[in-house]
């Protein structure tokens, strides 16, 4: 509620968001907005220094954490396939995929190819 409206005893009530409520954005007042920057390397970077940091603690002894480390390898495996289906859902296509990774587009959908 703005002051104006505290002051004149008006309330308005929020306006929902959602997929049927209309964008009110208007084009013309936002034309200098930034564009959207996605660090996707920085991210990466910083996941394998974690990693590469787990592994030092692993390795001073600490042998229990070692089938910790092989969840892990899970959680990655099952992150790559989700990455995967969300490029697919944004229309890449499985030779994209493949080129990326290093492996044909046969052996991309053969590995993700179906919902886990």
């Amino acid at each position: 509620m703005s002051a104006v409206h505290a002051l004149n005893g008006h309330a308005t009530a929020p306006r929902p968001a959602g997929p049927d409520s209309p964008d009110t954005v208007k084009a013309t007042l936002t034309p200098d907005r930034a564009a959207r920057v996605v660090e996707n390397d920085e991210y990466a970077a910083f996941a394998r220094r974690v990693l590469r940091a787990y592994a030092r603690r692993v390795a001073t002894g600490d042998v229990e954490a070692l089938t910790q480390m092989t969840d892990l390898a899970d959680e990655i495996d099952t992150a790559i396939g989700h990455a995967v289906q969300g490029l697919r859902g944004f229309g890449y296509s499985w030779a994209e995929i493949g080129t990326r990774l290093g492996i044909t587009r046969q052996a991309a959908q053969q590995r993700w190819g179906r919902p886990a």
